[in-house]
């Protein structure tokens, strides 16, 4: 892929992972489980991972942080932490889980690693800020929430990768 090939794909899923972050915004989870999301960003992370090397798709995990901290004003907040801890644990696993076990699990198996390992982190991180190790009676029930999340992401991202032209791949 050339430089400005890969310059124009980050960009377009750093803006492509912001507007599903708003979008998110609209299905109200968290008010039946309490700091539950769909997790759509997620999508953004599997093509970024599919799709380039591990440089670039970290850059757009990092930007899409950032800027969808910025954009709702959470930026350097309890929320920002959290978001980052799940984004950079959940973009580890899953980027070393398609890289190393790309023949045991399938986009969807690396969805749910991913989804699992974001409410891990966000617990982890949880604790640590508010001192209270109370909060880890919470983790079942966002890692049972990991199970839809992560398919619905793993479905859309399956179906978008196959659907993209060749020519973008490479």
């Amino acid at each position: 892929m050339s430089k400005t090939k890969q310059t124009v794909t980050i960009a377009l899923l750093i803006s492509l992972g912001l507007v599903l972050h708003l979008v998110e915004n609209f299905f109200p989870l968290s008010a039946i489980v309490p700091g539950a999301k769909l997790g759509l960003a997620n999508i953004v992370s599997m093509l970024a991972i599919v799709l380039l090397n591990f440089p670039a798709a970290f850059q757009i995990i990092i930007f899409r942080v950032i800027l969808a901290s910025l954009i709702a004003g959470t930026f350097m907040t309890i929320n920002f932490y959290l978001s980052l801890s799940g984004a950079l644990l959940s973009f580890f696993l899953m980027y070393l889980t398609y890289r190393l076990g790309r023949n045991k699990f399938s986009l969807i198996g690396i969805s749910i690693i991913g989804a699992a390992a974001h409410n891990t982190a966000q617990i982890i991180t949880a604790a640590f800020i508010i001192s209270n190790s109370g909060i880890f009676y919470y983790l079942p029930f966002l890692l049972l929430l990991s199970l839809p999340t992560g398919l619905g992401v793993g479905l859309v991202s399956y179906f978008t990768l196959k659907h993209l032209p060749s020519s973008f791949r490479g």
